[in-house]
């Protein structure tokens, strides 16, 4: 069953108005952020599990860093951009929303920086929100961060559509990402230390329990 967009719109919540012009920003600017309805069940897995610390990979401008902090008041989170610019335009959308004390933003590659660059900490979630190409790359580096029965959520499965076209339609430009998506979602679902399951909602969600 195909559910209307108009449908969709109409179950989202309303939002703060600095959220809503952080959303105006990055459709005028082409600043990629997470759709609303894969975004609203985000928010409700987490507040199922609870997490006490989540580490983002991929900031953006901080739209939704922000959100879990806002519906999780009492986690904390450590996210990591690389975009220098989109960083800094992060922190102050952050410290506009008083949300600084519980937001600590690294200026980085994920897949160069070290566990000092997050002071050696461990984490109750883990958010995967970055370069499509590299999510097994992201998984394999920070899964040993994550603590006993910890998740690990990857956004973006359906590359907005590309992950459901025969490799011949994908853009030539393209198909390397989706290469990889494709192997990372095959070889995630046989892993052995962790149960996923896939859900269908914005552009795509993985769900990996630690077991």
């Amino acid at each position: 069953m195909n559910i209307s967009e108009d449908f969709m719109k109409n179950l989202i919540k309303p939002r703060e108005s600095i959220l809503i012009e952080m959303e105006q920003y990055a459709l005028e600017n082409h600043v990629p952020i997470m759709q609303l309805s894969g975004m609203e069940a985000l928010l409700q897995l987490l507040s199922l599990q609870k997490p006490s610390s989540i580490l983002e990979l991929g900031t953006a401008i901080g739209y939704s860093s922000m959100r879990m902090a806002m519906k999780l008041e009492a986690t904390e989170i450590v996210t990591v951009e690389r975009d220098e610019h989109k960083a800094e335009l992060a922190k102050e959308y952050i410290k506009r929303a008083n949300l600084d004390n519980r937001i600590q933003v690294v200026i980085g590659d994920a897949l160069e920086i070290n566990d000092e660059d997050l002071n050696n900490q461990r984490f109750d979630a883990i958010f995967i929100d970055a370069a499509k190409g590299q999510y097994k790359k992201f998984f394999e580096k920070y899964a040993p961060l994550l603590n006993d029965r910890g998740v690990i959520y990857c956004d973006n499965i359906l590359l907005n559509g590309l992950s459901e076209l025969p490799m011949e339609d994908v853009p030539r430009r393209k198909r390397t990402m989706v290469r990889n998506q494709h192997q990372f979602l095959e070889w995630l679902l046989q892993h052995p230390d962790y149960d996923t399951a896939f859900f269908p909602v914005g552009d795509g969600m993985l769900v990996s329990i630690k077991r």
